[in-house]
């Protein structure tokens, strides 16, 4: 059984220093999605309680040239990232914290991959952006939906952690969480 805690947590709204290294960027959004929305499981009364409960929080960035590209901001600006992937390689980042609302313990841990993009057509580009699934996407993209429209891209890594969490390790994590 699950409850979906939104975090209130804004990560288009925080700064992001230049010199701050990406996984620690995710991981630290990731555990801040995390304990706002443990803080709310705590505070609400009307969510119900349950033993074993965890709250998990979890945030994607693509890294490429070394620029970190969250959700673009309007449609310029998933544009240019769109074009600056194109024919290029970039990394993903995905950080998860696990929480225990209770006790405060809590895991963080990163998952990295790999992308390759392909030429992608300037006509593909601008009929993509139309259709505004860029939105709410780090990097302008969910890898998923741009491979079944046929994008040409490659990866080394965990499909689920490029589209926003690992569910294999996520799910390894939280059960090694009880047995800890």
């Amino acid at each position: 059984r699950h409850t979906l805690i939104p975090a209130s947590v804004d990560d288009g709204e925080l700064f992001h220093a230049t010199h701050v290294d990406p996984a620690e960027w995710v991981a630290a959004l990731a555990y801040l999605k995390a304990a706002s929305s443990a803080q709310l499981y705590i505070a609400d009364p009307q969510i119900k309680r349950g033993a074993n409960t965890l709250v998990i929080g979890a945030d994607t960035v693509c890294v490429h040239n070394g620029k970190v590209m969250g959700q673009p901001g309007d449609r310029n600006e998933a544009h240019a990232m769109i074009l600056s992937m194109s024919d290029a390689e970039h990394e993903v980042l995905t950080g998860i914290a696990i929480v225990d609302p209770i006790t405060g313990r809590r895991e963080i841990f990163i998952d990295r991959s790999v992308v390759r993009v392909g030429v992608i057509p300037e006509s593909e580009i601008v009929a993509y952006l139309e259709s505004e699934q860029w939105r709410g996407k780090a990097g302008a993209y969910n890898i998923t939906e741009r491979l079944a429209a046929g994008w040409p891209i490659e990866f080394d890594g965990d499909e689920t952690s490029i589209v926003g969490i690992p569910l294999t390790r996520t799910l390894e994590r939280v059960q090694q969480f009880f047995v800890d």
